[in-house]
């Protein structure tokens, strides 16, 4: 068969593979997308989705889809420990921003809410928004063998239903293919870390457990009953769909055998932690996992890249699997574009690698301390490896005991709970992704210094290489967030009200180097009107300074102050960021969202 050709290929059709689907067919860009899956997920999977995941889609123009068909954010804050769900409870916290000293944060960071999608809901609305977008995703098509060169990847690709070969050439491949990547396996990608770290089983089922969760909801509930060896409990139970769809989610050590997985055994599982015989439970599928806590050394070798769980696989703590993935995307998509349009020289691809890198690290490595940190949780109450079930429970009947010791004890497992905000309202760390790289100009400042803890909490800044600070304006007598305008595949100049001479500059070389670029004033009585003062504190610059925005939101130039040769900085700056330097200017093909 003829070899078929094309910009990109896209292997994988996941939450992070239908991302840049999606965001290269809105870009007009030339993208297979192949899949040796007959279809999107089938099985909840990943389900939290937090607020930075919830703008990318919200850029995408699907926001309110994903919305619709998730659990939203007002069900999802009580986190339980208790024996069983009939049982006593034995620990509580509100998570996910839904507290009432977290709500605020919360809401102040993003116009979007977190939500609770398990991914056999959400790849169909991703799928939808793709094909509605143009793109060419192809199922049941597998990957058998890639290579590349300096002039690009080549794929041979076989139909799983015929059995019928094809290469396909393409300039760049992005592999989404989860954590046995073909393509970071065939292309030479090593990985740090280690593998099967742990075995799990996840047990999907429907139970009716409205009368013990409807007073208390939540996203998680965490059997621990005595006697069970395994610290993280004797099983999570995790909402698929309130309150009749259900993960059950236990542990299990390999060297002691595998577990009983007949129906018989796990109903009898779940009814045990359940604590009600009177439940009926209809098991859907079961599937075994392990923890691992690996990333990728590179993300991007020669013209392959790595996003997803490619490029980064660790435990399920933090819920920052799929939305660290569509994030990668997101960075990757707009500078693929810019490239391949002939706007932006390919060096900007390395910036790639530089900005998401260190990301993939570091929520590899939170993750993993955040299982760690379910530790104390036992040890607080008391339960130890090799424990009889009679011990167990008179543990607990001391810790819950009259005595001073009780109070001691029960002083430390609140301690061990509160550690558990770090898992479960670790906003920093889903919010304040700073990046450095080419792609981003370091204007010599210092980053403000956290006023909370940085992995907790929240820091706006407008530094070069943060996320645009959410601050709700309003444009046309309706509420809009910063973010709403910026993004969506284009460069935006922000100005303050003594910025005219910025947004001329912006028209000008956006004309000049062929490029989208809008620019905006942004200020009291503006057009984008800042009417509650919001943008005034974050911003960090004066009226008559300028921030430029990069299609990801994220700033990649700032002046805080005006300019006696605004075109000239601004051009300067768009050349670095797009690594245009060696780019003659009749290269630089005209878009035609351009500002004219």
């Amino acid at each position: 068969m003829n070899t078929v050709t094309t910009d990109v290929l896209i292997v994988g059709a996941g939450p992070s593979g239908l991302a840049m689907a999606a965001l290269l067919a809105r870009e007009g860009i030339d993208a297979i997308t192949v899949t040796k899956y007959g279809g999107t997920a089938h099985s909840p999977r990943a389900h939290i989705t937090n607020q930075r995941t919830m703008e990318v889609f919200r850029d995408l123009g699907m926001a309110a889809d994903i919305t619709r068909v998730a659990t939203p954010n007002d069900l999802m804050g009580n986190n339980v420990w208790a024996t069983s769900f009939a049982g006593p409870e034995i620990a509580r916290l509100l998570t996910w921003g839904s507290g009432p000293e977290r709500r605020t944060d919360y809401d102040l960071a993003s116009p979007c809410a977190m939500v609770n999608i398990p991914q056999h809901v959400m790849e169909p609305v991703q799928l939808r928004r793709a094909l509605d977008l143009g793109a060419d995703i192809r199922f049941g098509m597998e990957v058998v063998a890639i290579s590349q060169d300096g002039e690009g990847v080549t794929a041979q690709v076989r139909a799983r239903e015929t059995g019928q070969e094809y290469p396909i050439h393409a300039k760049y491949v992005v592999g989404a293919d989860g954590g046995r990547s073909l393509v970071a396996d065939q292309l030479g990608f090593e990985m740090d870390g280690q593998m099967g770290l742990g075995a799990a089983v996840n047990v999907w089922l429907e139970a009716d457990l409205t009368k013990y969760t409807a007073h208390r909801p939540g996203t998680l509930y965490w059997m621990s009953q005595p006697g069970n060896d395994f610290w993280v409990g004797s099983g999570t139970w995790i909402c698929v769909k309130p309150w009749t769809e259900w993960v059950l989610l236990f542990m299990y050590n390999p060297e002691d055998g595998e577990p009983d997985l007949s129906e018989a055994a796990l109903i009898h599982r779940a009814q045990t932690t359940i604590g009600d015989p009177a439940v009926d439970i209809r098991i859907k599928a079961v599937s075994q996992w392990s923890i691992n806590h690996v990333v990728a050394t590179r993300f991007g070798q020669g013209r392959a890249f790595l996003v997803g769980d490619a490029a980064h696989r660790h435990p399920p703590a933090n819920g920052l699997g799929t939305n660290t993935s569509i994030q990668d995307s997101f960075n990757l998509a707009w500078k693929l574009a810019y490239v391949l349009r002939g706007q932006a020289g390919p060096a900007l691809l390395e910036s790639y690698h530089d900005e998401r890198q260190p990301v993939g690290r570091q929520v590899v490595d939170r993750a993993m301390r955040s299982v760690q940190d379910m530790l104390p949780i036992s040890q607080a109450l008391g339960f130890t490896h090799g424990q009889s079930a009679e011990d167990g429970w008179a543990s607990l009947d001391e810790l819950f005991g009259t005595t001073e010791l009780g109070e001691q004890r029960r002083q430390r497992l609140h301690a061990a709970v509160q550690l558990q905000n770090y898992q479960f309202n670790c906003h920093g760390v889903e919010l304040d992704q700073r990046y450095a790289s080419t792609a981003v100009i370091d204007d010599g400042t210092a980053w403000p210094a956290p006023t909370r803890d940085p992995e907790l909490y929240h820091h706006p800044t407008t530094h070069p290489g943060a996320r645009l600070p959410h601050a709700q304006l309003e444009l046309d007598r309706q509420p809009v967030s910063t973010l709403d305008l910026v993004g969506k595949g284009r460069f935006t100049l922000l100005a303050g009200l003594r910025g005219q001479d910025w947004v001329e500059a912006a028209r000008k070389v956006a004309a000049d180097l062929g490029i989208p670029l809008d620019a905006r004033i942004v200020g009291p009585q503006a057009e984008a009107a800042d009417v509650l003062g919001r943008w005034a504190q974050l911003r960090e610059i004066t009226d008559a300074g300028a921030l430029l925005v990069r299609p990801d939101h994220h700033i990649a130039w700032r002046s805080t102050g005006s300019s006696d040769a605004p075109g000239a900085d601004l051009d300067t700056a768009l050349r670095r960021v797009l690594a245009r330097a060696d780019i003659p200017a009749a290269r630089a093909g005209h878009d035609p969202r351009s500002a004219a």
